[in-house]
């Protein structure tokens, strides 16, 4: 059941329905608990277990963690929740990777070693889950918040079906105290959310899903097309991955909004960063803090000698492309975005150092900062996207060498127009939002009502017009 399928909006209309009816905050989480693990379970039911575990041993691991003063009891608290949560993840997502590595490794050394490959479907949404559960265990070790009394409130925030399968990844801090306060019936909020709720399924539909039937061609068969069509491809799978994920970031927080609920920020126009770091803080925002929390700033951060930092930050965005999936196009996708970001701090450090400036004017600098910045991530996407490094190199190979072949325009050129033409109107929009005159939320809006009520009848006329599907979100598989 996805968030862009008529199925799932009867079961939000009635949730919410129900939600409202209900005036004890206590039978509302119940309800909420109830309907989040079924919609969990309309993947696979087998996979509650897989959750609910999860959810136990982190609940029971912090408790015990709280209850004592004793640190070595303590540790021994987080260990147990670290190596049963990570232990889950790394069995069911890495195990068969892992494997395979280790097989062709010793195969080099002449070594026999055989061990075939579990045949398991990977829960949907796991990554996310087992992070948000583990960043509250760890939280309640550094004291940084008291263990929770409700079991029930608890596996809510681990399962909260808005933000389940995708994220945010929400602390507890934030997100389960808010389950602790009634919300009440809110126009303001819920005309909010809906306009949240409609820009994302309009983004999802309407743009993603049209670019990504020519990006799916073209990487399907990289062997078949020229440099300029993986060139005009990768650029389409650059915006089909941020419009197919932020739509789900803002379907989620719009429908929090809806139940009176504020997830954290995801998104804040990240191709219109100006560097690596800037796009780090603007895309997946959930992530990147996760990261930097409980990886990055433990291991010393920056406040280390030269080679250890250099060392933490491959190490950071390693486990960040393993944590985007078991191939080695995803670790080579995050090495690559470590080296973008030292090569960075280093120029950044020779201009500091050797005060060398230029005067440039900021309109004509800034724009090419974000051009040379996008392009970097766009040609990282292509080890992201591509079925397999021999399938990424071919591509990367053709793009700087074979200019000779036909643009290809899809199976419909009038689809890859349209696609193009709505990728101007959204790129637009992200102007607007840069200045100010659209909310990143569309909570507000600088225009006047007639026009917002027409971009709303616009949207919904494209979703009219392209019809609700069951697509998956990318970031389903992760």
């Amino acid at each position: 059941m996805f968030f862009n399928s008529v199925e799932f909006f009867i079961f939000f209309a009635i949730v919410s329905t129900c939600y409202f009816f209900i005036s004890s905050v206590k039978y509302r989480i119940i309800m909420l608990l109830v309907s989040s693990y079924y919609f969990y379970m309309q993947w696979n039911w087998k996979y509650i277990f897989l959750i609910v575990g999860l959810t136990l041993v982190n609940f029971y691991a912090a408790k015990y963690i709280a209850d004592n003063d004793d640190e070595y009891k303590k540790k021994i608290g987080l260990f147990t929740a670290l190596t049963i949560s990570l232990g889950v993840l790394f069995f069911f997502k890495y195990f068969n990777f892992f494997n395979e590595a280790l097989q062709d490794s010793l195969g080099l050394l002449s070594i026999d070693y055989k061990y075939d490959l579990i045949n398991i479907i990977l829960p949907v949404g796991i990554s996310f889950y087992t992070f948000q559960t583990l960043s509250y265990t760890i939280d309640v070790y550094r004291k940084k918040y008291a263990h929770e009394n409700s079991l029930t409130r608890f596996a809510l925030y681990v399962s909260y079906f808005p933000q389940l399968v995708a994220g945010p990844i929400e602390r507890a801090g934030h997100l389960l105290d808010q389950f602790k306060v009634r919300k009440r019936f809110d126009i303001r909020r819920i005309s909010d959310g809906s306009k949240l709720l409609l820009w994302g399924l309009f983004k999802k539909v309407v743009i993603a899903e049209q670019l990504a039937i020519y990006v799916d061609k073209v990487y399907g068969h990289p062997e078949l097309h020229s440099g300029p069509t993986l060139i005009m491809a990768t650029y389409f799978f650059a915006f089909q991955i941020y419009l197919d994920f932020s739509a789900y970031s803002d379907m989620a927080i719009g429908m929090s909004k809806i139940l009176g609920y504020d997830l954290m920020r995801n998104f804040r126009l990240p191709y219109l960063a100006t560097s690596i770091t800037d796009f780090w803080r603007r895309w997946h925002i959930s992530l990147t803090t996760w990261f930097t929390d409980y990886i990055y700033i433990p291991m010393g951060g920056s406040r280390v000698a030269l080679p250890r930092w250099i060392f933490n930050i491959f190490v950071v965005f390693l486990i960040s492309g393993l944590w985007h999936g078991a191939a080695w196009t995803f670790v080579i996708w995050g090495l690559l975005h470590a080296f973008y970001y030292l090569v960075q701090i280093i120029w950044t450090k020779i201009h500091e150092r050797y005060k060398i400036s230029y005067k440039i004017s900021h309109w004509i600098s800034t724009p090419f900062k974000i051009f040379l910045t996008f392009n970097a991530v766009a040609f990282g996407w292509i080890f992201f996207r591509a079925s397999s490094l021999s399938d990424a190199w071919t591509i990367v190979q053709k793009i700087f060498t074979e200019y000779d072949g036909v643009l290809y325009w899809g199976s419909s050129q009038v689809q890859t127009y349209l696609a193009i033409f709505f990728l101007m109107v959204f790129y637009i929009i992200q102007i607007l939002q840069h200045y100010g005159y659209v909310t990143l939320y569309f909570s507000k809006s600088k225009f006047s009502l007639p026009i917002r009520w027409l971009s709303y009848l616009a949207m919904i006329f494209g979703l009219t017009l392209f019809g609700i599907s069951d697509t998956a979100f990318i970031y389903f598989q992760f």
